[in-house]
């Protein structure tokens, strides 16, 4: 596994886990069947990555791996848990926002 990889598992997990908290009412360290299904399904479709250490965040890839569902449900939780990440995990939010200018 490429450290990229692991640290956007990782960034991804942090976003389901500040969305599942405001919406779902669980415990931060806790997740409702829905959310711990999507994070499976996201871990497993960055495993699978054809670009590996050369990915570009998901949203600019012309590779669209995602169902329509799960796309669907992950864009809510990167729309909501995106602009708060700043507050929870400043320094994910700091590394994303650099990476996304390049």
């Amino acid at each position: 596994m490429t450290d990229k990889i692991e640290r956007e598992k990782r960034v991804v997990e942090k976003m389901i886990r500040i969305f599942c908290h405001h919406h779902h009412n669980t415990a931060s360290a806790e997740l409702c069947d829905d959310c711990d299904r999507l994070l499976d399904y996201c871990r497993m479709r960055l495993d699978r990555c054809p670009k590996g250490e050369l990915k570009s965040s998901c949203r600019k890839c012309e590779i669209h791996c995602y169902s329509p569902l799960m796309k669907q449900k992950i864009k809510a939780v990167m729309r909501y848990a995106g602009p708060r990440m700043i507050l929870y995990h400043p320094v994910d939010a700091l590394r994303h926002m650099i990476s996304e200018l390049k």
